[in-house]
């Protein structure tokens, strides 16, 4: 399929280079004309357990056995004491503050480069964001802009693990515990990943996953909380009660979900083992740089993004926006990553130094979605074929690495 050109993006230079003429985008053959894997898979486990639900009519209704199953499943899978299930694991954030007592006048701190509902989730609790940059090297937050952030009025951090990057856990931990500050661990990229021998989501006080509809744990809607103090999990069911469970996940949804979490941890084995060959296949690329963290110790990512950094030097020219575009067109599935919050007005948030990593992930930040990570080796070099059709093998000087 042939992707139409927006009037917003900037045209192809009008002089391109040979190798253009065999890209998808300007009607070359795609290099997978099927397009990305479907997500979620087509999963037999799943199609019995609805067709379980349906025949005990259990799918329709308010109460049932599934979502107790799910919130054991979690607990002895993420080694925790308590699991509390909900709509959407945007609102678990915001659930998760209010949990952790943050009231509003009061500060939560977290990247400037991160999803933007765990901004919008602070805003919900009344409480002010405290933007730090992350670091040059990764997606994780600055270790010394976070000390630089704590003030009288902070009263917990939002850490999250993105784009198959961990974030140093144990540093941030003995921190917030120095400054009596609670720790929202947002593992909604990373279910099942390993953070220096724990769990994602495990670290922190509270622990959010996602089970929305593209995430590697997919109910088309829903999250999760996870945390061993009861007072947490006591604060998290009275502001949900309103007569019942107002933000409550389905008996069918908690249904779907057990089957796959028995698989979670076989299918990011794999998706682990793909990421590094792949990584070693474009290596010679040098306008992708990887963002994943790969060789920690005692560690192991999980990855509903692979993320890079991109540099159009090295791709003749190509915006970020042109290049996805033309990736998708191959077939491939990148996508820009999150904009970054260092945008945001001073009167809605409070901003420590110039988040000039934050700004540059935002504008070269390019991720490629996980489907294709559980194929074979064909499926991989696809995506090498398609990267190396936008720069005929023979990469650019580079203009720029970046900001320092």
């Amino acid at each position: 399929m042939i992707l139409e050109k927006t009037s917003s993006e900037k045209p192809y230079p009008k002089s391109p280079s040979s190798i253009s003429e065999t890209l998808a985008y300007f009607g070359g053959r795609p290099v997978r004309p099927e397009g990305p894997p479907e997500w979620p898979l087509n999963d037999s486990s799943i199609l019995e357990v609805l067709h379980q639900a349906h025949q005990t009519g259990i799918w329709g209704k308010y109460h049932g056995p599934y979502n107790d199953q799910l919130q054991d499943r979690l607990c002895d899978e993420f080694q925790c004491h308590y699991a509390f299930p909900c709509c959407s694991g945007t609102f678990a954030v915001e659930l998760a503050l209010r949990a952790a007592g943050v009231k509003p006048t009061e500060e939560v701190i977290l990247a400037a480069y991160d999803f933007s509902g765990n901004f919008h989730s602070i805003l919900a609790t009344g409480a002010k964001p405290v933007l730090i940059d992350i670091n040059q090297h990764n997606s994780s937050p600055d270790i010394s802009q976070l000390e630089q952030a704590i003030s009288p009025d902070t009263r917990a951090i939002i850490v999250s693990h993105l784009h198959g990057n961990i974030a140093p856990m144990h540093t941030i931990m003995e921190l917030a515990k120095a400054a009596d500050l609670s720790v929202i661990e947002d593992a909604a990229q990373m279910p099942g990943a390993v953070v220096d021998g724990r769990k994602a989501g495990t670290w922190g006080d509270i622990g959010i996953l996602s089970f929305g509809g593209s995430k590697l744990l997919s109910a088309g809607r829903g999250g999760a909380l996870l945390t061993s103090n009861p007072v947490n999990f006591q604060r998290m069911k009275l502001h949900c009660h309103r007569g019942n469970h107002a933000f409550a996940l389905s008996e069918l949804q908690a249904a779907i979900l057990l089957p796959q979490i028995d698989k979670l941890n076989e299918r990011n084995q794999i998706r682990s083992k793909n990421v590094r060959a792949l990584l070693k296949m474009l290596h010679p690329f040098k306008g992708l740089i990887p963002r994943t963290s790969m060789d920690e110790p005692d560690s192991e990512p999980s990855f509903y993004k692979v993320g890079f950094l991109y540099d159009s030097s090295y791709f003749d020219g190509l915006s970020r926006e042109q290049w996805t575009a033309i990736m998708r067109a191959e077939g491939i599935a990148f996508d820009a990553g999150f904009r970054s919050l260092d945008k945001r007005s001073s009167q809605r948030c409070r901003k420590i130094g110039k988040l000039s990593q934050s700004s540059h992930a935002g504008a070269c930040m390019v991720v490629l979605h996980h489907p294709i990570l559980l194929g074979q080796e064909d499926d991989l070099l696809q995506i090498r074929t398609a990267v190396e059709k936008t720069t005929g093998a023979q990469p650019l000087k580079p203009h720029s690495s970046g900001p320092n």
